[in-house]
């Protein structure tokens, strides 16, 4: 009888060395326990409470300034036509400006942007886009022309950050002819978005929906 005892004895040892594996039935009374041995007071549980809190909540995206229903996007092909009117409006200008200057001998042409010319007729193709985007409510000539302009899922109306990371640094970096294929996510995804519109949270509508939504809403 010793002998089983001694063994029994052992293997409760065992057990109460062995670390615990599995779901623990008594761990909420084993918590509980452990606020007796230590003891706090009202005031302190409830700011343990308020602490712990934030790792059992769910946490709820908020609510976007604009959001649309995905037909509302408009389609790769529309903004391109836009894009193409844009690219027509920046060479009028720039041949209204620097052909002028170049007729006249004050600036040599040159395609290189560290040249005077190039550099200039970088900063004509940026402050257009930049310039009418911010000022005209999301809209160039060209997105006139074919009802469509660019909003922000953050904003109700385009910031000045917004419009210059969109209009200025990733319109920059999609000039060049290999990066011109960050354009084509748009023709992908649901909320039209390339390059630029993933960085900005931003994407183009057409207005013509809008505005006949609206209508059947009031009708």
């Amino acid at each position: 009888m010793s002998e089983l005892s001694n063994e029994n004895k052992e293997q409760e040892k065992d057990k109460q060395q062995q670390p615990a594996v599995g779901p623990d039935s008594n761990f909420s009374q084993k918590v509980l326990n452990s606020f007796e041995r230590e003891p706090l007071t009202p005031e302190e549980i409830n700011k343990k409470q308020r602490k712990w809190k934030k790792y059992t909540d769910t946490r709820n995206e908020p609510p976007k300034a604009n959001d649309f229903p995905k037909y509302f996007y408009a389609g790769f092909f529309i903004r391109m036509f836009a894009f193409l009117v844009d690219l027509l409006c920046i060479g009028a200008i720039t041949r209204l400006t620097l052909g002028i200057a170049k007729n006249l001998g004050w600036l040599n042409f040159s395609d290189s942007y560290l040249s005077l010319y190039g550099f200039t007729a970088l900063l004509i193709y940026l402050a257009y886009f930049i310039l009418l985007t911010k000022f005209n409510h999301g809209q160039t000539i060209g997105k006139m022309i074919f009802g469509i302009r660019v909003i922000s899922f953050d904003e109700e109306e385009l910031s000045w950050s917004t419009v210059l990371v969109r209009e200025g640094a990733c319109r920059f970096i999609l000039k060049f002819p290999l990066l011109m294929l960050g354009y084509l996510p748009a023709i992908f995804n649901q909320k039209k978005q390339h390059l630029g519109d993933f960085f900005t949270n931003t994407s183009v509508v057409t207005i013509n929906l809008i505005k006949a939504f609206n209508q059947e809403v009031n009708s």
